[in-house]
């Protein structure tokens, strides 16, 4: 074990806390058992890191360890909680927890059998914590972690501290954030970089390299996170990256789930079941009418990519203006809200606001008699009464 505190003790020290994510703050960590799931590469192992670096000292207390360590190939998980707790150990952190097979079986009998030792695990947003064979619903406290919202860019790229706000807030108090805000930055000069490259925070280890690794981090899905954790055959990879595909030329997508199980050579059932990996994998965002029910018995309404730095890199040409500020959209809002499509109007959020997106001449014509609407415009700094500007809505989280 000597060798995970050697690994662990490298990592602390290279780690900065010069920039932290807002979700630091929200978690409960004195919960005995915290799970936090992500899409891969929006920075789950740094949060650790971090956390550890601003809350914990090298003292022997705390461990981080990463369960595709080779060390794991040779023992397992409860044993190190078992030797880690012998030896006074009070903190464990495990990281990546979907790579190693039986992980929520005995993440559960370390909860039970040592109830002194506090344990955070990190994995795949394809992880099914609540389903799992373990069931840790009654045990663990489980966040979900997102790329960085446009606030949390400007914040980290510019070194600014842009205060998070409500959606209530926004809605009625837009126009004076706006002019604060506008104080401090040029918003519009950065809206457009955010949208390409803003929602990863790897973007700044080789920016020439971003659009490439982002197509590779996609194809890791695929190939390993969506067959080991969704027991799909790895001969079926080939028609998912054609059903993504499909998807990401023409998002947002409206699918014919007969036109298209016909077309890729697929079930019904298959079909959905792939929908629904994508969507949970956080590659696309599924998005259904509020009286469609539940989304995984039904066929999505209409799908988008997950964030806009997708459709650069694995469309290659420059995306449809319109998808993209549907996307942003979509996605700032999903984290903390519930989003779906309006009948009238493009989102109906949390059941009760209305908003039609469009560019900076948009109007309300599609929502003049609807309650709670709101038009959210793009390339506009300010707006006034019920016309938002769209980068706004990147201050929600």
């Amino acid at each position: 074990m000597d060798e995970l505190f050697n690994l662990f003790s490298a990592k602390y020290s290279r780690t900065s806390i010069q920039f932290v994510r807002g979700l630091e703050q929200e978690i409960e960590w004195k919960a005995q058992l915290i799970g936090i799931q992500g899409a891969r590469g929006v920075g789950k192992t740094t949060l650790l890191l971090q956390h550890i670096k601003l809350h914990h000292k090298l003292d022997g207390t705390t461990l981080y360890a990463s369960a595709d360590n080779i060390w794991f190939n040779a023992h397992s998980i409860y044993e190190l909680a078992t030797i880690f707790s012998q030896r006074g150990g009070r903190y464990l952190f495990l990281d990546e927890v979907h790579k190693y097979p039986n992980w929520s079986q005995e993440i559960k009998n370390i909860y039970d059998d040592f109830p002194d030792l506090h344990v955070v695990f990190t994995g795949s947003s394809l992880l099914e914590i609540l389903n799992s064979r373990a069931d840790l619903s009654r045990r663990a406290i489980v966040y979900e972690m997102q790329g960085f919202s446009f606030r949390e860019y400007l914040n980290w790229n510019e070194s600014l501290t842009l205060p998070q706000v409500s959606l209530e807030q926004l809605l009625a108090e837009h126009v004076d954030i706006a002019l604060n805000t506008l104080e401090k930055v040029k918003i519009l000069q950065h809206f457009d970089a955010y949208l390409r490259h803003g929602y990863y925070p790897f973007y700044k280890e080789i920016p020439a390299l971003f659009n490439g690794r982002l197509a590779e981090v996609v194809n890791m899905v695929i190939e390993i996170e969506i067959p080991q954790l969704r027991d799909v055959e790895t001969a079926y990879i080939p028609k998912i990256k054609q059903l993504l595909y499909i998807i990401a030329e023409s998002t947002p997508f409206v699918p014919n789930i007969s036109k298209l199980s016909e077309r890729i050579g697929l079930s019904r059932n298959a079909l959905l079941q792939y929908l629904n990996a994508l969507h949970d994998s956080r590659i696309t965002f599924s998005l259904q009418k509020e009286s469609n029910g539940i989304v995984r018995l039904q066929k999505p309404d209409k799908i988008y990519l997950d964030n806009t730095n997708l459709s650069f890199a694995l469309i290659g040409l420059q995306p449809n203006s319109g998808t993209l500020r549907e996307t942003f959209f979509a996605n700032q809002l999903r984290h903390q809200h519930s989003v779906n499509l309006a009948e009238h109007g493009d989102f109906l959020i949390d059941h009760k606001y209305t908003f039609e997106v469009g560019g900076q001449n948009k109007g309300k014509k599609q929502i003049v008699d609807i309650d709670n609407s709101y038009v959210v415009a793009d390339n506009i700094e300010y707006g006034n009464g019920n016309r938002i500007p769209l980068w706004m809505f990147g201050m929600l989280y």
